[in-house]
């Protein structure tokens, strides 16, 4: 009986030891990519600063829909500038830092989209 008892107390010991050594979930899923479409057009933009939850080293690709060759600033540490061409662009980036990240576009003075990171 002891030999009993004394084999399922090292059974649960090693368990317990295993099972806390395990991988950690991470807190965000980084590997869905948050597509958000952007339209310029006749001097516009859309969206027009709507807020976006995304996680933090979520890969976003802007997908940048245009009528006339133009650039975008993405507010992050550090600050992110890219072109785009008339037509279909598809731009691709990363924040690792949570908090709020503000897309815009200087020559409409206008914010597209922020990006709540989390």
């Amino acid at each position: 009986m002891r030999r009993l008892m004394a084999t399922t107390a090292i059974l649960v010991s090693t368990l317990t030891l295993v099972s806390g050594c395990g991988e950690d979930t991470p807190a965000t899923d980084t590997g869905d990519i948050e597509t958000i479409e952007i339209t310029f057009e006749d001097g516009t933009v859309t969206p027009n600063g709507e807020r976006v939850e995304v996680g933090a080293g979520q890969p976003v690709d802007l997908v940048v829909k245009a009528d006339e060759p133009g650039e975008i600033h993405v507010h992050s540490e550090p600050e992110q500038q890219f072109e785009y061409a008339a037509g279909t662009t598809t731009l691709k980036l990363t924040i690792d830092q949570p908090g709020v990240v503000e897309v815009e576009s200087h020559d409409l003075e206008q914010v597209i989209v922020q990006l709540e990171v989390s």
